[in-house]
């Protein structure tokens, strides 16, 4: 301990302006990454084809 009193720091305030386009950055984000996934799964049942449907258990 190095025997300095506590302190409470906040750290940074967003203001209303601020914390409103990092939510809207957040959502866009959430949208690209579903939106990829989305993509990707559709690429891989492209390329498996048909016959995945198929196969044998």
């Amino acid at each position: 301990m190095s025997g300095r009193p506590l302190q409470h720091d906040d750290g940074i305030v967003l203001t209303p302006e601020q914390k409103r386009r990092q939510r809207a950055r957040s959502v866009a984000i959430a949208l690209v990454l579903a939106a990829l996934v989305v993509l990707f799964y559709a690429v891989t049942l492209v390329k498996l084809g048909p016959g995945i449907l198929d196969r044998p258990l």
